[in-house]
Order: structure tokens, then sequence, then C-alpha cells
């Protein structure tokens, strides 16, 4: 039987203790699974992401990761803080969150460096980085000068140098080209097969079937209304037009106009 990483029961979660962002959310994730979490804007895929890296905590219910309670003070225990960063990569959506240093080389190596890893086994994962993710080109530019695909490449770099068991993506193929975005799939999918549990949030579904085996859907309530294969989550063109999850596309030939899903 699959181990159980995170463990949500009835987690309740707001900003300012008032805004929303979790509304009673049930969640299992067992070790080396692959899982999607889909739904409309602010429905709390990104808070949910954060929650299981640890940078917010439940208002109420429990949060549970690596068979500990989660909370604040857990954090305070340099031992397990060490412990759970060095095991839990979380890719922002936004990668000029992450990416601070002069250089993508310097963005690479802080991670394993922040963790007390030592030089030569630094040098070895920047190269191993660098190959996987063929960014060699730029280890020794500035990030900010990159295209946003080269930045999400080194975003995703950087929590791959740390070589953690969990990697938590969100969004991490918007507004990529076609190319840029089947590297960042087949990634994913190398990293699920070398055992890594991936969790990605996302709203191009075109790309769910291949990263996930089970699929979470936030509804606008905020919290999972379902919780199902990813073939079977996909088939249902009505639940997915009601949760804003597909657009209707116009098309008009000669003086005939059709509505097509998308």
């Amino acid at each position: 039987m699959a181990k159980s990483i995170f463990e949500l029961n009835e987690v309740y979660f707001s900003y300012l203790n008032k805004i929303p962002a979790l509304n009673g959310v049930n969640l299992s994730i067992e070790e080396g699974s692959r899982s999607a979490v889909i739904g409309a804007n602010g429905t709390g895929k990104s808070t949910l992401l954060a929650m299981l890296d640890a940078l917010v905590f439940p208002r109420r219910g429990s949060f549970r990761a690596f068979d500990k309670e989660m909370s604040e003070n857990i954090l305070n225990n340099d031992e397990f803080c060490r412990f759970f960063r060095g095991r839990v990569g979380f890719v922002f959506q936004n990668p000029d969150t992450q990416l601070f240093c002069p250089t993508v080389k310097e963005d690479i190596i802080f991670g394993p460096l922040q963790l007390g890893v030592a030089h030569n086994e630094v040098v070895r994962r920047l190269e191993g980085v660098a190959a996987t993710l063929k960014i060699g080109h730029l280890l020794d530019r500035s990030p900010h000068q990159l295209s946003i695909g080269e930045k999400k490449k080194v975003a995703i770099g950087s929590v791959l140098a740390i070589e953690p068991e969990v990697l938590l993506l969100d969004e991490p193929t918007a507004g990529l080209d076609p190319q840029t975005t089947r590297d960042i799939i087949d990634i994913l999918i190398a990293q699920n097969k070398a055992g890594r549990t991936i969790i990605t949030a996302t709203h191009d579904l075109h790309i769910v079937d291949e990263i996930s085996d089970v699929v979470y859907v936030f509804g606008f309530e905020k919290k999972i209304v379902k919780t199902a294969p990813s073939s079977e989550v996909l088939a249902d063109q009505n639940f997915l037009q009601e949760h804003n999850l597909i657009h209707i596309h116009r098309h008009q030939h000669k003086n005939l106009v059709h509505l097509h899903s998308h």
C-alpha cells in the first residue's frame, strides 16, 4: 500500500482572517503519485499548493505532512524545517517571484547551499540540472533577461537542484510556446518515473492527461467538488463547462456561426 505524504482534513483558510480561500478541503496525496489540481480562477488552487509547501497553515482543520501535524511552530524546529524544505519543492506561477540571484547559476545552487549540501555535490547537481533542462548556455545570464519560457525552466531547475521527493507546480506551462510546454511536460513525466510525487495546478486541460492520474477539481465554493481519474474528468464536458474549465469558441463560415467547446 502506498504511503501518504499529505493529508488534509476539513481544512479552512482565510487571508487576513476575512478573505476565504479554502472551505473544508479534504485531500490525500500518496507517495509517487501524479495529481492535477484544476478549477476556475480564485477557487483555491494556489492556496492549496502554498499550504502543501508550508507557507500557510489551516485556520481550522488538520494538515499532516510526512506523518507530522503541520503548524507554524513545527517549522521553528531547525531539524524538521531542513527535513521538510529538502523534500518539498515549489515552482511558483510567476518565476520572477522565485528568481532573485544575479545569475542563473546562483539561483540553481542557492537551495542546495542553504541546505548545507557539500560543494562537490552542489556542482554535480548544477551540471545535472543544466543538462536535463538544456540550459547550460544560460548559466551566466541574469534571470531577468530571459524569456518567460527560459525563466520557467530555471525556476524548475532551482527546485530540482534540491532533489526533493515532492514537486509542487503552479501553472508551469501558462503562457509558454508549444515546444517549451512539451519540454516541461516531458520533464514532469521523467521526474515522476524517477519516483517523485508530482502535484500540478493548471488551467491547461490539454496537459492534464499526460501529467496526472488523479484530478482534484476545485469549485466556486473553494473546496474540492470532484476527485476522479483524469480521463473521467476530461470526458465530462458538461461538468467542465459548469466549472468554467472550458470555453465556447465561435467560428463563422460565410453566414453560418458554429460554437465549439475547447
